[in-house]
């Protein structure tokens, strides 16, 4: 297992009206994070604020290239991106004890925190596909050229881990700095993780390592 500490390369926030930051994506060009009673959007290239959404955000956020999936309470909405409206709703496997939230390979793929697993689930249905199971708590979870990403925070300590898909082994550790939280975690698909941070009300740009 390799670990290091977290290369941080921008923090973005505290944003005006969010007090806590909870799942974060990121469409292609804004990242996006839920707020608790809406989802906002910024542009990582200047910090600006872009659009909002009215609608329940209390913790992990997808993107599927067309719709926004955002846990709420104990449900998983599917929001339309253009209009914001809600489309339907999933059951959330962890029955409210859900976290973190990706889109990958078709399917969802969503955290539960103190049961320290991630599941992958199909977006129409609901249906359990599989089940991964990590050693620490889990907060986001994200997907990068067929690696799998999740953030942890316990108490002061805050990381991020990549495990293999298929044993959950841990690969590699990324240790944030203390007191710095990750609650939710996205790739840009390159080189870069957006990391929410909490009750800081704001989001980190954190490097990817790259492979030689």
């Amino acid at each position: 297992m390799r670990r290091s500490r977290a290369d941080i390369l921008r923090e973005y926030g505290p944003f005006p009206g969010t007090d806590h930051v909870h799942g974060v994506t990121f469409d292609g060009s804004d990242v996006w994070f839920a707020a608790g009673d809406r989802l906002r959007a910024f542009d990582p290239a200047t910090g600006a604020a872009r659009r909002d959404i009215a609608v329940a955000a209390h913790a992990g956020t997808a993107f599927d290239g067309r719709h926004f999936f955002q846990l709420a309470e104990d449900r998983i909405q599917k929001i339309d991106a253009a209009t914001g409206r809600v489309l339907t709703t999933l059951p959330a496997p962890g029955g409210g004890g859900d976290s973190g939230l990706t889109w990958a390979e078709g399917s969802l793929w969503v955290g539960q925190y103190r049961d320290r697993k991630i599941h992958q689930i199909d977006p129409d249905t609901g249906a359990l596909l599989r089940t991964i199971e990590s050693n620490r708590f889990v907060t986001g979870v994200t997907w990068v050229e067929g690696e799998l990403w999740h953030g942890t925070w316990d108490g002061d300590e805050s990381e991020l881990r990549h495990l293999d898909a298929r044993t959950g082994d841990v690969i590699e550790v990324l240790q944030m700095p203390a007191g710095t939280g990750v609650s939710g975690l996205e790739s840009d698909g390159a080189e870069r993780f957006y990391c929410g941070g909490g009750r800081s009300g704001t989001v980190r740009a954190v490097r990817r390592p790259r492979r030689p």
